[in-house]
């Protein structure tokens, strides 16, 4: 029963606080939802880096031309060799007659190169596998497999080296993309935590000679330092409640405009979908970031 008495005087203490000082909670409140919003912000990026990424790495691939001499069941023997590596996502096979009537389709407007391409007694045109990697990291150690000696007899080229370049850029757009991601989530929250921190720290100040009452007449450090974890945590849930509703209009004047330049990646969707990881992701962070500065600024003001 005492201790029940004694956590609602803690409670109500934390909420007397977080009321009376409202300017001071304002800005807090408003660097934590800054804060809070760059998080939620950076989950929604890497849906939309993902999606381009995805994209780019479906336009990339290594194809591997035969010579023309080399049996289809050769070729087809090597198809299945690749197919079982881990490296791997996919391999198509087109053969010199399928390689013929896709060059015939994609040039069918030139009847200098269509006539030229009939007054030939062979089919020219080399049978091919396009490769997928699973990762684009993983491009290279396909390209080495490739160049056995054991290979070489049936393979004419390998246009990896073409591709090597843009292979090497969509893996450090990739890196880049999620440090920058980590960085900047640090830095917020950081950032949070430092102005959470200094608002404790001043109520604190500006309560100090009710704390040196409360030492006075022997009151435990638990219930001096009570309520200003508790208005820490209060910052926190009352920062995550208010980002949340404020994202949803966000969303829903961004969100076309994105699925205008990307297909397929509807934000408003995504976050609709997944409200309740983001209501736990948002309130856990804010907890953590209010709960965690508070503590700091206790340990530092009141020491016992």
């Amino acid at each position: 029963m005492v201790i029940s008495k004694t956590l609602l005087r803690i409670l109500k203490s934390g909420f007397q606080s977080f009321w009376r000082n409202y300017w001071l909670t304002t800005a807090t409140v408003a660097i934590m939802i800054l804060a809070l919003l760059g998080i939620a912000g950076l989950a929604l990026f890497n849906v939309m880096t993902q999606a381009v990424v995805a994209n780019l790495e479906n336009r990339v691939d290594i194809s591997v031309y035969f010579n023309t001499d080399t049996d289809e069941a050769k070729i087809l023997s090597i198809r299945q060799e690749l197919v079982e590596l881990n490296e791997v996502k996919s391999v198509d096979y087109v053969s010199q007659e399928e390689a013929l009537k896709r060059f015939q389709e994609r040039h069918k407007d030139n009847p200098v190169l269509m006539q030229s391409l009939q007054e030939l007694e062979s089919n020219p045109l080399e049978a091919s596998l396009n490769i997928k990697a699973r990762n684009a990291t993983q491009y290279e150690a396909i390209a080495n497999y490739l160049a056995q000696d054991r290979f070489q007899g049936a393979i004419d080229k390998i246009n990896f080296n073409q591709n090597k370049e843009i292979i090497a850029r969509l893996t450090r757009l990739t890196g880049n993309i999620q440090n920058g991601g980590l960085l900047i989530s640090v830095f917020l929250g950081l950032l949070a935590m430092l102005v959470s921190f200094n608002t404790i720290r001043l109520t604190m100040f500006n309560w100090r000679d009710e704390i040196s009452v409360m030492r006075l007449v022997g009151a435990s450090n638990w219930f001096i330092r009570g309520p200003f974890l508790v208005e820490g945590i209060i910052y926190g849930v009352v920062s995550a409640a208010a980002t949340l509703l404020l994202i949803y209009p966000i969303l829903y004047v961004i969100s076309p405009k994105v699925t205008s330049f990307l297909s397929g990646v509807d934000l408003l969707y995504f976050y609709q979908s997944n409200f309740w990881q983001f209501l736990l992701l948002l309130l856990g962070v804010g907890v953590a970031l209010g709960g965690v500065s508070s503590l700091i600024a206790i340990r530092r003001y009141l020491r016992s």
